[in-house]
């Protein structure tokens, strides 16, 4: 009979422990965690402390009941010490004060490693800052850091955050419209800085500063100090801020020291795994917080510990632990978050993030309104699309609009993975109904109405009017003149045009300087176009792949720019 050892029972744990159940219930499964309970979302904390969660409990999904039921030895509150894969044992002991502290050996055939958090104290997932061990100081990953901030919480008049990611900006944003003075420290210059670009960061800076949230960003932590009046002080490279409480929301890497040295690993201490989830030892799966992911948009191992990375590999365990059967996707990182009436998500690589791969995209943004003009009721959304420009292939997406458009983010996951190019996406079927949003009608109507230009056979550079604006119109332009103009290939410096396609009036201006092209167009007909879609319709009408784009395209209505 085959024994499996898991090391980590929060997602990929749960996931991994239920599938391997699933597909072999004559196996024998022990399970170690170092906690008290699994399956914890905590994306939820932020949301209990605002007291928007019905009841915590069902901020779990299993238990250790479950599990157990399932057919799983369930040791909880339990560390293993070692993990010795020749010999194929590892050595663990009890946590609770009623276990045996002895240490115990279990021989395992198959291993699993899931755990990402570091115990408490150790580097480098809880910084080695003077002060941190302050009673004032608190966690902000498991039920048991959720408990101690919730009631901390009901008392509190103030508290700093430390870290703006995704839970950092949470807690800092539900303490804030609770009556909490809240200051929000970060080493990067942005909040949500690995997660969107500056065009929307700048949004949710603003939305922060306005609920009278203090941002101490570009700034690292280097002190906490506990005062007598039962406050701590942050003190970081460029102040100090005081509170009741500190939030230590920063973050955390995998808990891989076990395996140190006997599997392959990124230098962060990630579990390099191959398609089927398997290590570089045999007989060793890693998934969830210990493990690589392995990422679409750059075709590289990377580490991303999201928890829908997480119960996808998690489940793929338990597929794949006898047998390679079933390859792994990868991934796009699909994630979104709401902070206040903003609603924001994105899939795949930001600037920023190819920026630090050291790889080069383009970013084409656009800001326009949800619904079309006619609706009573409408909010403007910022899309940013990124893209390869030697392969036009779709490698990112980001969203943010007081309208629900977290949807988005799962197209653009979806193009990324599909491998499509700006140009495929462009002519994707899309609904359009006034109450969901713009869509196109019809599809290929930029492609009609951009056309496509090049800077430079006549003229060198030089202003150049072809036609007064909207005196004359290329649409019915004679056979003989249409076909020289795509001879010549002329490129204007400014030109302007009335474009009919399908009995729908298009009226645009673009100028070109250089190789940027600035296009300013006014739409006579219902041209509804869903901003990410639109965005690709442009980039695809415009033949751009020898068009050097200007960081950001914007929209307004009723007129439209756009630049290149």
């Amino acid at each position: 009979m085959t024994t499996v050892a898991v090391i980590g029972c929060t997602h990929a744990g749960t996931f991994a422990t239920t599938s391997i159940l699933a597909e072999h219930p004559d196996w024998t499964v022990h399970v170690f965690e170092r906690n008290g309970t699994l399956s914890f979302l905590s994306c939820g904390i932020a949301l209990w402390v605002g007291d928007h969660v019905s009841d915590p409990k069902k901020m779990f999904y299993s238990s250790p009941a479950a599990l157990a039921e399932a057919g799983a030895t369930m040791h909880m509150r339990t560390d293993v010490t070692s993990v010795d894969l020749d010999a194929r044992t590892l050595t663990y002991r009890a946590l609770d004060e009623a276990g045996d502290p002895a240490e115990q050996t279990l021989a395992f055939d198959k291993l699993v490693v899931t755990i990402g958090v570091l115990p408490p104290g150790s580097p480098p997932a809880i910084p080695p800052i003077p002060g941190i061990d302050s009673p004032h100081v608190l966690l902000c990953k498991n039920w048991d850091h959720a408990i101690a901030i919730k009631e901390k919480a009901k008392t509190a008049k103030s508290a700093v955050v430390i870290g703006s990611g995704y839970i950092g900006a949470e807690i800092a944003e539900q303490f804030s419209v609770t009556g909490v003075k809240t200051t929000l420290v970060d080493g990067l210059d942005r909040p949500l800085a690995n997660n969107f670009d500056k065009t929307i960061t700048d949004q949710v800076a603003a939305a922060f500063e306005e609920h009278g949230v203090t941002l101490a960003l570009g700034q690292k932590v280097v002190e906490f100090r506990d005062n007598d009046d039962d406050t701590v002080t942050v003190v970081t490279e460029k102040g100090e801020y005081t509170a009741e409480m500190a939030i230590l929301a920063v973050g955390f890497l995998p808990n891989t020291d076990l395996l140190k040295g006997k599997v392959d690993m990124l230098p962060n201490g990630a579990i390099v795994v191959d398609d089927y989830m398997q290590a570089s030892a045999p007989g060793v799966y890693a998934a969830g917080d210990s493990a690589t992911v392995f990422y679409n948009p750059t075709g590289q191992h990377d580490y991303i510990p999201l928890a829908t990375n997480a119960v996808r590999q998690g489940l793929l365990v338990g597929r794949n632990i006898e047998t390679p059967t079933v390859k792994y996707m990868g991934t796009q990182a699909t994630s979104a978050v709401q902070l206040y009436d903003l609603s924001l998500a994105a899939s795949g690589l930001t600037r920023a993030g190819a920026e630090r791969r050291g790889l080069t995209v383009r970013e084409t943004s656009l800001t326009e309104d949800y619904r079309p003009d006619f609706m009573l009721t409408t909010t403007p959304v910022t899309s940013i699309l990124t893209w390869d420009p030697e392969t036009r292939k779709v490698k990112g997406g980001q969203f943010c609009s007081k309208a629900d458009i977290s949807g988005a983010a799962n197209v653009i996951s979806m193009a990324i993975q599909a491998g499509f190019t700006i140009d495929q996406l462009a002519n994707v079927d899309f609904l359009f109904q006034p109450h969901f949003g713009e869509r196109p009608v019809p599809p290929n109507l930029r492609q009609a109405g951009l056309l496509r230009r090049r800077r430079g056979h006549e003229g060198g550079g030089r202003v150049r009017r072809l036609y007064p604006p909207q005196k004359r119109n290329p649409g019915v332009m004679g056979a003989g003149e249409r076909k020289e103009r795509r001879r010549k290939r002329l490129s204007y410096a400014a030109c302007s045009a009335v474009i009919t396609y399908n009995s729908n009036r298009f009226n645009a201006t673009w100028a070109l300087s250089g190789n940027r092209l600035g296009i300013t167009a006014r739409t006579g007909c219902c041209l509804f176009l869903e901003p990410i879609y639109r965005l690709a319709l442009i980039l695809w009408a415009s033949s751009a792949s020898h068009i050097a784009p200007v960081a950001d395209i914007t929209e307004s209505a009723p007129a439209s720019r756009y630049a290149w």
